[in-house]
């Protein structure tokens, strides 16, 4: 049995200690918008924040995170408001198929959160997701575009 933080609700799952995060997250809690895609964590689809850090749940195990760790999924990143991340990607129609952005958005968000005003050396650097579409110039303008919504970025 493990209790997590998941968007600010603490949730109890019967799992063996070794389920990785990403199916406890899309199967027992039934959050569905953090995505498998590789399983190595690789590709990044199945990015979630812990702690506000950007956490490649298909590889992580439930037993490496405890009930104290804020667990934040897509569904939970703009769950009052828009995110400025989410806000720019709608803005600028940065999805193609769309699989790889929930992901994306949450790399992005976590980035913004440690560095307000990344270059885009930085951003290629922290956002090392897959898109099999190729949408990664259009997912360097909407970090540039969210940066500038940011509430420490506003004059």
């Amino acid at each position: 049995m493990a209790k997590l933080n998941i968007n600010g609700m603490i949730v109890t799952v019967e799992v063996e200690d070794d389920t990785p995060l990403l199916w406890v997250i899309r199967e027992h809690v039934g959050l569905t918008g953090t995505k498998y895609g590789c399983g190595v964590a690789q590709c990044g689809a199945c990015t979630v924040h812990i702690d506000g850090v950007a956490t490649r749940s298909c590889v992580l195990p439930v037993s490496g995170v405890t009930e104290e760790q804020k667990i934040v999924t897509i569904e939970g990143l703009g769950a009052e408001k828009p995110h400025p991340v989410q806000e720019a990607w709608a803005e600028l129609d940065v999805a193609q198929c769309g699989y790889c952005q929930p992901g994306m958005i949450m790399a992005a968000s976590a980035l913004l959160a440690q560095n307000p005003t990344p270059s885009d050396d930085q951003i290629r650097a922290e956002i090392t997701n897959i898109c099999r579409c190729g949408t990664y110039p259009r997912v360097l303008a909407g970090v540039r575009l969210a940066a500038t919504r940011l509430p420490t970025n506003r004059g």
